[in-house]
């Protein structure tokens, strides 16, 4: 019986993989209303899809602006 543990993620550890600051993925998740799977106490809790989503609109946003590396 080997059930997969899902891994969910903070803002501050969405931020931390993608190597952008906190306030830009707070940011996405605001303006595109991404919703959080849970709570970890305080903490607003992301599965896999919803970083997969964010990351993406931090690049077309980077993408949009021009930015090097987008």
């Amino acid at each position: 019986m080997s059930a997969e543990i899902p891994s969910l993620l903070t803002v501050g550890q969405i931020a931390k993989q993608l190597g952008v600051d906190t306030h830009r993925v707070a940011y996405v998740i605001r303006s595109r209303r991404i919703q959080p799977c849970g709570r970890a106490g305080i903490f607003r809790v992301f599965d896999k899809a919803a970083v997969h989503r964010i990351a993406s609109e931090l690049c077309r946003i980077a993408a949009d602006r021009g930015e090097p590396g987008a």
